[in-house]
Protein backbone atom coordinates (compact mmCIF):
# COMPACT_ATOMS: atom_id res chain seq x y z
CA UNK A 1 0.00 0.00 0.00
CA UNK A 2 1.01 3.37 -1.13
CA UNK A 3 1.22 6.46 1.43
CA UNK A 4 0.23 9.86 -0.24
CA UNK A 5 0.47 12.90 2.09
CA UNK A 6 -3.35 14.52 2.51
CA UNK A 7 -1.67 17.45 0.81
CA UNK A 8 -0.69 15.73 -2.54
CA UNK A 9 -3.15 16.95 -4.50
CA UNK A 10 -3.04 20.44 -3.54
CA UNK A 11 -3.25 21.68 -7.40
CA UNK A 12 -5.32 24.96 -7.19
CA UNK A 13 -8.71 24.04 -9.53
CA UNK A 14 -9.60 27.65 -9.88
CA UNK A 15 -7.52 30.72 -10.13
CA UNK A 16 -8.57 33.12 -7.42
CA UNK A 17 -8.37 37.36 -8.22
CA UNK A 18 -9.09 40.27 -6.07
CA UNK A 19 -10.74 43.23 -7.43
CA UNK A 20 -8.87 46.81 -6.32
CA UNK A 21 -11.75 47.62 -3.88
CA UNK A 22 -11.90 44.26 -2.38
CA UNK A 23 -8.56 44.32 -1.63
CA UNK A 24 -8.55 47.91 -0.31
CA UNK A 25 -11.63 46.17 1.88
CA UNK A 26 -9.46 43.18 2.97
CA UNK A 27 -6.80 45.79 4.21
CA UNK A 28 -9.17 47.79 6.56
CA UNK A 29 -10.10 44.23 8.48
CA UNK A 30 -8.35 43.26 11.59
CA UNK A 31 -5.48 41.31 10.69
CA UNK A 32 -6.93 37.64 11.79
CA UNK A 33 -9.85 38.31 9.86
CA UNK A 34 -8.22 39.25 6.79
CA UNK A 35 -5.83 36.01 6.80
CA UNK A 36 -9.02 34.29 7.72
CA UNK A 37 -10.77 35.39 4.57
CA UNK A 38 -7.47 35.14 2.50
CA UNK A 39 -7.33 31.23 3.32
CA UNK A 40 -10.66 30.16 2.61
CA UNK A 41 -10.13 31.52 -0.71
CA UNK A 42 -6.75 29.97 -1.39
CA UNK A 43 -7.18 26.89 0.34
CA UNK A 44 -10.73 25.87 0.23
CA UNK A 45 -12.09 27.95 -2.52
CA UNK A 46 -9.70 27.62 -4.90
CA UNK A 47 -9.10 23.72 -5.03
CA UNK A 48 -12.90 23.17 -5.43
CA UNK A 49 -14.06 21.49 -8.24
CA UNK A 50 -17.57 23.54 -8.05
CA UNK A 51 -16.96 26.90 -6.52
CA UNK A 52 -20.85 27.26 -6.30
CA UNK A 53 -21.42 24.17 -3.73
CA UNK A 54 -20.60 25.91 -1.05
CA UNK A 55 -21.43 29.34 -1.81
CA UNK A 56 -25.14 31.02 -2.51
CA UNK A 57 -26.10 32.99 -5.06
CA UNK A 58 -27.30 36.29 -4.98
CA UNK A 59 -30.52 37.20 -6.15
CA UNK A 60 -31.57 40.10 -8.34
CA UNK A 61 -27.80 40.65 -9.91
CA UNK A 62 -28.07 40.59 -13.70
CA UNK A 63 -26.13 39.49 -16.46
CA UNK A 64 -24.35 37.56 -14.42
CA UNK A 65 -25.53 36.28 -10.76
CA UNK A 66 -22.99 36.88 -7.83
CA UNK A 67 -22.16 34.31 -5.66
CA UNK A 68 -21.45 35.00 -1.67
CA UNK A 69 -19.63 33.26 0.64
CA UNK A 70 -19.60 32.85 4.27
CA UNK A 71 -16.46 33.22 6.38
CA UNK A 72 -17.81 33.81 10.05
CA UNK A 73 -19.80 37.65 10.50
CA UNK A 74 -17.56 38.20 7.08
CA UNK A 75 -18.97 37.84 3.69
CA UNK A 76 -16.95 37.50 0.17
CA UNK A 77 -19.10 38.57 -3.10
CA UNK A 78 -17.26 37.13 -6.49
CA UNK A 79 -18.01 36.77 -9.85
CA UNK A 80 -17.26 33.54 -11.24
CA UNK A 81 -15.99 32.69 -14.77
CA UNK A 82 -16.60 29.42 -16.02
CA UNK A 83 -14.54 29.53 -19.05
CA UNK A 84 -10.94 30.45 -17.69
CA UNK A 85 -11.96 29.03 -14.16
CA UNK A 86 -11.71 31.96 -12.71
CA UNK A 87 -13.32 33.16 -9.24
CA UNK A 88 -13.09 37.54 -8.54
CA UNK A 89 -13.58 38.70 -5.42
CA UNK A 90 -15.65 42.15 -6.00
CA UNK A 91 -16.43 42.64 -2.20
CA UNK A 92 -15.17 41.85 1.09
CA UNK A 93 -16.71 43.28 4.48
CA UNK A 94 -18.90 42.45 7.68
CA UNK A 95 -22.36 40.99 6.34
CA UNK A 96 -24.14 43.88 8.13
CA UNK A 97 -22.56 46.60 5.59
CA UNK A 98 -21.26 44.28 2.22
CA UNK A 99 -24.45 43.90 0.33
CA UNK A 100 -24.81 48.10 0.20
CA UNK A 101 -24.31 49.40 -3.01
CA UNK A 102 -24.84 46.40 -5.25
Amino acid sequence: MQYRSPTWSAVLAWRIEVAPGAAKELRRLAPAEARRITLFLSSRLASMKDPRSIGQALKGTRPAPLWRYRVGDYRIICHIEDEVMLILALRVGHRKEVYRGL
